[in-house]
């Protein structure tokens, strides 16, 4: 295995930074998000994906392969917004032990009302502070990053 390659001062200062970056961004849109409709990140990032589906349904294994979630965390999640009524757990009709995931009227409601809010959220901190051509530089980055974590995963 050898010696480990330690990160250098400036990468050490790029990692914690992107760290902190993630921690805070996170939170400043969680708060928007329980501020304007009372869903959590948890709840917005399970709603997206259903209303961009037909029929604003999508089986259960694929949701959570969309979100990355675990099965137990995404069951967690979805019992929890089916008592809200923002979403109707379904049985798969091609499959007994599948089950899908519906969003409902009151889902799609929560959701028109959290977005603009979000999207000017992630406008104000991220796009808003970069030009163009720091956009295409980012763009860049994190698809390589991703590539390169996707290829080991």
């Amino acid at each position: 295995m050898g010696e480990p390659r330690w990160l250098d001062g400036r990468e050490a200062a790029v990692w914690q930074a992107y760290l902190a970056l993630h921690r805070e961004l996170h939170a400043a849109l969680e708060r928007q998000l329980v501020r304007d409709s009372g869903l959590s990140n948890a709840d917005y990032a399970l709603l997206v994906p259903l209303s961009q589906a037909p029929d604003g349904v999508v089986r259960s294994r694929e949701l959570g392969r969309l979100v990355g979630w675990e099965r137990s965390r995404l069951s967690h999640q979805v019992a929890r917004m089916a008592k809200r009524g923002l979403v109707v757990r379904e049985e798969c009709a091609d499959d007994a032990r599948g089950s899908m995931v519906r969003l409902t009227p009151a889902g799609r409601a929560a959701l028109g009302q959290a977005a603009p809010g979000h999207v000017a959220t992630v406008r104000r901190y991220v796009f808003d502070a970069l030009s163009a051509e720091e956009v295409e530089v980012l763009d860049r980055v994190f698809h390589r990053v991703l590539d390169r974590v996707a290829a080991d995963g």
